[in-house]
């Protein structure tokens, strides 16, 4: 059995930045078993939590003050929502875990608090039924447990998924590691090829997806995250476009109409992208919303966007043949 503790050392913190910058996304894991929490006793609670760093320390800091246990799945670094709908934070491992660390000879009580949002995976009456465990469903929020404990329910506000400004902001430098790389080599292909404009578009574009998707994420008009995403690229290509029909850059109106277009067509393709990857970070979604967003818009990006670089290419040639 391991021991934790309530405070997080400067050593955890600097663990915590490279987890939310993605930097070695694979390495923050908790092994999987039991806990100590403080000074616990065997009628002390039982928490289940996932063994992804950031769950499993969120957890305990919640708990301050709180002697108990800490029952740590084994989730493959995933975080409990996302561990719970691809079924690795579930019924099966949950019996498992509770019989590999000999809970009951550890604790008096029977029952576990696990998760509200880990109650897709975890079926609590084959819990009980195959490990003589109860399950008891925590409120969503680990900040919310004490107050749970205290007044033996959880109220609206608790059971209520909440994925306000606040909690998309603090994920956009895991989805920024994955598409700055991306946009970095369009920008510099587009200011190579048709200058400074297209590359402060494609950038503009990127970010979009990145950083004003998330943020502004209530706002923007549409229902599906590719929806807003085509709203969100869309102003940025016409700003784009608009820039570059009115540049004064020496080259005939049709050659910038022509560039104009191929923007219009490829820049909402590249933000709806990246706002689609954002379902994966959203409590906002489900698998089967997920999969129908895919095989709806997926289709309509790659036309779009192929449409645009087969324009602007195209042109290109063009106009070396004239010259």
């Amino acid at each position: 059995m391991g021991q934790t503790t309530w405070k997080l050392t400067t050593a955890e913190k600097l663990v915590h930045l490279l987890a939310r910058l993605g930097i070695r996304r694979n390495d923050w894991r908790v092994r999987p078993g039991l806990y100590r929490l403080g000074n616990p006793a065997p009628d002390s609670p039982v928490f289940v939590s996932a063994n992804y760093i950031l769950s499993f320390d969120a957890l305990r800091e919640a708990l301050d003050g709180i002697d108990g246990y800490i029952l740590v799945l084994d989730t493959k670094g995933i975080n409990v929502w996302c561990a719970a709908g691809k079924g690795s934070f579930g019924t099966d491992e949950l019996v498992e875990r509770i019989e590999k660390t000999s809970l009951a000879d550890e604790v008096e009580t029977r029952r576990v608090m696990v998760p509200q949002l880990g109650a897709t995976g975890v079926c609590a009456r084959d819990v009980r039924k195959r490990s003589g465990f109860k399950v008891d469903f925590g409120p969503v929020r680990a900040e919310d447990i004490p107050e749970f404990i205290r007044n033996g329910k959880a109220t609206e506000a608790m059971r209520t998924v909440r994925y306000d400004i606040r909690d998309r902001a603090v994920l956009i430098p895991v989805e920024g590691k994955q598409g700055i790389p991306l946009a970095g080599g369009l920008m510099l292909a587009a200011y190579l090829g048709d200058g400074s404009i297209a590359a402060l578009g494609i950038g503009s574009a990127a970010a979009a997806g990145l950083v004003a998707f998330p943020l502004l994420m209530p706002w923007v008009p549409g229902k599906d995250f590719s929806t807003k995403g085509f709203v969100l690229g869309g102003a940025v290509a016409a700003a784009t476009a608009a820039a570059t029909v009115l540049a004064d850059d020496g080259t005939s109106l049709g050659w910038r109409l022509g560039k104009a277009a191929s923007y219009l067509l490829a820049f909402p393709a590249l933000t709806s992208f990246i706002a689609l990857n954002w379902t994966g970070a959203s409590t906002f979604t489900s698998p089967t919303g997920v999969r129908k967003e895919i095989n709806r818009y997926v289709p309509v990006m790659a036309v779009m966007g192929a449409s645009g670089i087969i324009t602007n290419v195209a042109q290109r040639l063009l106009r070396s043949r004239k010259g």
